[in-house]
């Protein structure tokens, strides 16, 4: 009987986990989908609108170590709870705000909600559930991410043609709300660190595997913000200008796939599974570079690159939890940093290329990028990505 509940998952908690994901990733990317109509209503142009995707990033960078490391000795629900109040608050100012001024301190302080959520949600997940599961259940809490790049987003930009902006903005706090009273009574809390036990990030960076794993996650997701972001331009040199959507849908589908797999396999074998999503994404860069021209390869690599993708997340949030041990939360608030700087990287790194080179540029830049990844990924045999699991 115990042995069965040991093996039990609580899926409850964990998709309340995954909903706080999915909130995240929403409030983060929806202004890319409704540039026009924010625009319009702000009365700024849609150049300015891109920026409060800017300043989400850019609160997430700044807050996320300093508040993670303040905060180890605070009750872990009730934190969980002020960064998901962040979202509520920021969405409602963003909903009724007719200053763009005011419009983008809210998205600051959603990016500084989204720097603490993101620290603490893989360490939650791994709190929930035995050694074992740990992987599984950072897998099922984090599915929340594909699904609101795959189905949020464009559900969200459909709703704001139909229904207005301001509405979309207004149904992600409503969204928040409930899932505030969903955490309180579905999530259980966990105690803070004693301040004996408390971690500063000097330390946590020179673990064994930490600075492995923080290289692996800057130098994938820099190759996939670099693609990701110019994807369009990319698209209409293959001639497929018009399909951007489709791509998107099939990067999306393959996304979802990829985090399903990883879910199954992650306790046993995540160095594999590492391995295998950066040799993968090394494929289809390659091909993207060889038949660029060619509309059925390139849906194919896209969605190659969608699976390798899916799960990747996961992988890292896994890896660093596990070398990390008690200072997961902060070690996590790391990834939150390095995660960003790829984004923000991605958007600089890939511009220049673009000016520069072009988008011909794009495949050979990855291609560095992922075979540096391998390479690092492949040396951490003992910390990091063990050969053998639970091995720290």
């Amino acid at each position: 009987m115990n042995s069965k509940m040991r093996d039990h998952m609580p899926y409850g908690p964990l998709l309340a986990l995954a909903m706080a994901a999915f909130i995240t990733i929403l409030t983060e990317a929806l202004p890319a989908g409704l540039l026009p109509q924010m625009s319009q209503g702000l009365a700024v142009s849609e150049a300015w609108i891109g920026q409060t995707v800017t300043a989400y990033a850019i609160g997430s960078l700044l807050a996320a170590m300093p508040l993670t490391v303040a905060t180890q000795g605070f009750r872990r629900r009730p934190l969980l709870l002020a960064a998901i109040a962040g979202f509520a608050i920021a969405n409602t100012v963003t909903t009724f705000s007719t200053s763009f001024t005011l419009t983008l301190a809210a998205r600051f302080l959603a990016g500084v909600a989204a720097g603490l959520l993101w620290a603490l949600l893989a360490g939650y997940a791994a709190r929930l559930v035995p050694e074992r599961s740990k992987g599984r259940a950072i897998a099922i809490a984090m599915v929340g991410t594909p699904l609101a790049l795959s189905l949020g987003v464009p559900a969200g930009t459909f709703l704001g043609n139909i229904l207005g902006w301001r509405m979309c903005f207004g149904i992600i706090s409503l969204q928040a709300m409930l899932l505030m009273a969903w955490v309180r009574f579905n999530v259980p809390d966990f105690a803070g660190k004693t301040e004996e036990k408390r971690l500063f990030l000097g330390h946590v960076f020179t673990l064994p595997g930490i600075r492995p794993v923080l290289f692996v996650v800057l130098a994938y997701v820099l190759a996939h913000n670099i693609l990701y972001t110019y994807i369009a331009p990319f698209l209409q040199m293959a001639g497929l200008g018009s399909q951007t959507d489709m791509a998107l849908l099939i990067f999306g589908i393959t996304s979802l796939l990829g985090i399903w797999i990883v879910g199954l396999l992650i306790d046993q074998h995540l160095r594999a599974l590492t391995l295998a999503s950066s040799a993968l994404f090394g494929i289809s860069a390659l091909v993207l570079g060889i038949a660029a021209s060619e509309p059925v390869a390139v849906f194919i690599a896209i969605g190659a690159w969608g699976l390798a993708f899916g799960g990747a997340a996961t992988l890292f949030q896994t890896a660093l939890a596990q070398a990390a041990g008690d200072a997961s939360d902060v070690a996590q608030s790391m990834l939150v940093t390095a995660w960003n700087t790829a984004i923000a990287g991605g958007g600089i790194v890939g511009g220049l290329l673009l000016h520069r080179f072009g988008v011909e540029a794009f495949p050979p830049a990855l291609l560095v990028l992922l075979a540096a990844t391998l390479r690092v990924t492949w040396s951490a045999k003992l910390h990091g990505f063990p050969a053998v699991q639970g091995l720290k």
